[in-house]
Order: C-alpha cells, then structure tokens, then sequence
C-alpha cells in the first residue's frame, strides 16, 4: 500500500503544471526515498546538475553531503533526502515564496506525511523558513524546533555554504555527529557514535 501511494503521488508530480517552473524544467526532481521512520534531510530547489540527472543532491554538495553521512557510517540509502521544490528555477534563483508555497503544500508536505520521518533536518536558511517563517539560520543551527505535528527540526546550514566558508568544515562534521547522537536517542537505539576517521577526506576535494 506505502509503495501505491508514493507511486500514485509521483504520477502527479512528473505532471505538475502549476507554477511557471514547469515550463523551464527539464525533469521534476522527485526526491530519494531511505526508510520511513527515520532521517529525512530537505533541502531548498534542484541545481542544475540535479535537473539534468533527476536526483537531489548530486552536485558538489552532494559530494559534501555524502562525506557528512559516510563519517556516521550511513550513505544515501539510509536516509530520505528531498527539495522544497522539485523542479529548478531558473538560473538557479531561490524560489519565490508563491512557489514554494504551491510546491510545499502540494507535494512535500505529503511526502513528509508518507515517510513519517523521525527527524526532519533543513539544510540551509530557506527550507528552515518554510517550516518556521520568522527562524533565523544562524541563530536556529543545531538547535531543536518541532512541528505542530510533533516532528522534530534539526536545522544545518546548506552544504554550499560551507563550500563557501571553508574555516567552517569542522565544525559542520561536529554538527553531523551532534545531530546523528540525537537522531538515536529518539529512535531509542544505545549506540555509542565512532567518527569514521578519512585521512584523504578534506574540502579541497571538492574543488
């Protein structure tokens, strides 16, 4: 029945005509479905790159979001990983908030519902002001907010920010651990977090 109801959804949502981006997407950026029940990470719109292969995330800050992952020893498969909107803006522009809004209402926040996630973590300010309008990024990084539905928000900055503030890379694994020690706690597991230690793991990789 879940796997009907994802189905039944991304049928409408390979069709969606109801905001200007369809017309200059190339596909719609569906999202990449882990477990329900468990981590789900939104992010703000596909790049370019992501409208061109289909998936989120697959740029390089995907590449840096992966590293955040691999050092918790998870990878994409055990998480849920989506956008606001699915389909690129142009130029890559954030969207307007008339087009999150229609994108959010009709799509995310269903998806939100079927995933049931434990954890919701925002990456980056935009997707944090959708859920919680008045939030400041800054401010609100790594502290816990919850949802009228009870869902918790873990808020972290956008994996392009730190491509942008490289003094700030350390910290962002730092954060990764302190947000994956209290995803365990909710999901009531006693287990105690090993960093996976890469020696050949720094940002110049992503340049």
């Amino acid at each position: 029945m879940e796997n009907q109801v994802n189905l039944e959804l991304h049928n409408l949502m390979i069709r969606c005509q109801q905001c200007s981006l369809a017309n200059s997407r190339t596909q719609v950026v569906i999202g990449d479905y882990g477990p329900i029940y468990g981590m789900l990470f939104i992010g703000e719109a596909p790049g370019q790159e992501e409208d061109r292969i289909g998936r989120p995330f697959v740029g390089r800050s995907g590449k840096l979001l992966d590293e955040m992952l691999s050092q918790l020893g998870l990878d994409r498969s055990k998480v849920s990983v989506l956008n606001i909107n699915k389909c690129r803006p142009p130029n890559n522009r954030a969207p307007t908030p008339t087009e999150m809004e229609i994108c959010g209402s009709n799509w995310l926040d269903k998806q939100i519902k079927n995933l049931v996630p434990k954890l919701i973590i925002t990456l980056g300010s935009t997707p944090l002001k959708y859920f919680f309008p008045n939030a400041k990024m800054t401010a609100s990084k790594g502290n816990l907010l919850v949802l009228n539905s009870g869902i918790p928000v873990y808020p972290l900055f956008h994996p392009s920010y730190i491509l942008r503030k490289r003094n700030l890379y350390q910290e962002y694994k730092k954060d990764f651990i302190a947000m994956y020690k209290y995803y365990l706690k909710l999901k009531n597991l006693d287990q105690i977090i090993t960093p996976i230690e890469n020696n050949q793991s720094n940002l110049d990789n992503f340049f």
